[in-house]
């Protein structure tokens, strides 16, 4: 018999219960199921431009913290940077106060009492009598300056083994602002003046410098070119004139002394030095400096006083003369007129150089100060790398040198490696300090020219491919390692040197006559016309 399965209602519950109900569970999962296949086919069509959009946030989201990394490196800059230039303010006012201290060394004072029982502190002055001390009282701030005011000249208690005993006391002189001719418009007066609150500028009162002496000379000194036959002959000519038509002490080189007393023993008289003090001592002696040579020779005298320099009165002989401006053939009659006096002078600068070596426990740990007249020079040397060089100038970062290196030159040297290299000629008389780089790697490498208060820093850093090398004016080369500076600055004691005319004159008549500055064929004047 067979029998009917009938379904079973789904409200009725059995033990199987659970199970009844799979069915229809089963049936809407498969609906499910073909609704999400479709799904998933639409997914699978738009999936590549899905995932090209992720591809470009992922590549952005890189973009964004490589530019992040950048942001953090650059404030981590700034940061060292402002931290480094606080350094180097601090180390700069050590330096200056290294500065105030060796020029006080330079004028001792002596302690007195007055009638009171104060202390006074009474700094040496050269011994004057009473007329010529009023007399320099008066000319002090009224018509120029004076030779103590410039040359501060009170060390008279030196040993004067120099000379023996003929040497007398040095001549006095006074420096003045001079004009060209009673009817000149050149007078003296303020740079900038204060009208009503408003500031403006006057007529410039950098004129040209005379010298007048106040007492005769009575010494001078002569140094000679090495190695000339010309100037040989014409040194023994020059003291037998000197010595016989002047009456003057004369003072040379040992090596000059020993070549004249070679030619004859009438030299006797000639004085020299034995040893490094008494060529100290020699500005205190010494009223006139006569070199004989070119400018090297200038050079030489000027490296011989560390401190005051006599008036150098340079005669050419070289083969260019920018600091030479007197002829040899004419030297009785230049002189006689410059002992007379008065005499127009160039006061050319001079820089003090300091080289601080990575070691040194400050910046008053440093070398022995060296001047230059010319420059300083720091290069590669031997080495086939490009020098790298940190330049601050007081304390601001000025650049980074990447070349061969670098010129710091007075203006009296624009006219030397500087102009070689590159920098502008400028006029002895403007006080700065010309910036020049040697062979940049850098199309926008310009030379610059500071002002001649400021102190420039040059440091070799630590991350640097090789040594560095200072010279100073052609010599003394100090090795540069990675860490030591060279600090320069203006010095205090100018070159003072003669002028045949004036110094606008030489100037300009040097660079005519020694580069042939601007020389050109004049144009025709039968050319085509403008009608």
């Amino acid at each position: 018999m067979s029998m009917k399965q009938t379904p079973m209602s789904p409200n009725k519950h059995t033990s199987n219960g659970s199970a009844s109900v799979l069915p229809l569970e089963n049936a809407f999962s498969d609906s499910l199921a073909m609704l999400n296949s479709e799904k998933a086919v639409e997914e699978l069509i738009q999936q590549p431009i899905l995932h090209g959009i992720d591809d470009h946030l992922i590549e952005f989201a890189e973009a964004l913290r490589t530019v992040a990394k950048a942001l953090r490196q650059a404030a981590e800059g700034k940061a060292s940077a402002q931290a480094e230039a606080s350094e180097w303010k601090r180390k700069y006012e050590l330096e200056r106060t290294h500065n105030l201290q060796l020029e006080n060394k330079a004028m001792p004072s002596e302690k007195h009492l007055d009638e009171n029982g104060r202390v006074v502190h009474l700094t040496n002055k050269p011994l004057l009598s009473d007329g010529a001390v009023e007399k320099s009282d008066r000319c002090c701030g009224e018509h120029g300056i004076c030779s103590h005011q410039v040359l501060r000249d009170g060390e008279h208690d030196h040993d004067a083994s120099v000379v023996p005993n003929k040497m007398t006391r040095k001549a006095s002189f006074k420096l003045s602002w001079c004009c060209k001719g009673a009817k000149s418009d050149q007078k003296k007066h303020d740079i900038v003046s204060f009208e009503k609150g408003n500031i403006t500028t006057a007529e410039r009162s950098s004129k040209q410098i005379s010298l007048k002496w106040e007492s005769p000379p009575q010494t001078v000194l002569i140094l000679t070119k090495p190695n000339s036959t010309a100037v040989r002959i014409l040194c023994s000519e020059l003291v037998r004139w000197l010595k016989e038509q002047k009456s003057l002490n004369i003072v040379v080189e040992p090596r000059v002394r020993t070549e004249l007393l070679t030619e004859s023993s009438y030299y006797q008289f000639v004085q020299t030095w034995e040893n490094d003090k008494e060529i100290m001592s020699l500005h205190s002696k010494v009223d006139l400096v006569v070199t004989l040579g070119g400018d090297g020779t200038v050079l030489w005298a000027a490296s011989m006083f560390k401190g005051p320099v006599p008036p150098v009165v340079p005669f050419s002989l070289g083969s260019l003369g920018f600091m030479t401006p007197f002829y040899s053939e004419r030297y009785k009659e230049y002189l006689d007129s410059i002992l007379r006096g008065p005499i127009s002078i160039t006061l050319r600068h001079r820089l003090q150089c300091h080289v601080i070596r990575d070691s040194a426990k400050s910046d008053l740990d440093s070398e022995e100060p060296i001047l230059v007249l010319n420059e300083v020079t720091i290069d590669r040397g031997i080495s086939s790398f490009l020098t790298n060089l940190e330049c601050y100038c007081d304390n601001s970062f000025v650049t980074c040198v990447q070349g061969d290196g670098l010129i710091l030159s007075t203006t009296s040297g624009s006219t030397a490696y500087s102009l070689a290299a590159g920098g502008s000629m400028v006029h002895p008389q403007v006080p700065g300090i010309l910036f020049t780089p040697i062979c940049p790697h850098s199309l926008s490498f310009r030379p610059l020219i500071l002002p001649e208060y400021v102190t420039i820093r040059v440091q070799v850093p630590f991350n640097s491919r090789g040594h560095a090398w200072a010279s100073f004016d052609g010599k003394d080369r100090k090795k540069l390692a990675p860490g030591d500076a060279l600090v320069c600055s203006m010095a205090t004691w100018p070159v003072p040197t003669a002028c045949q005319a004036d110094s606008t004159s030489d100037f300009l008549r040097s660079i005519h006559e020694g580069l042939h500055w601007n020389l050109r064929k004049t144009q025709s004047f039968d050319g085509p016309r403008e009608t």
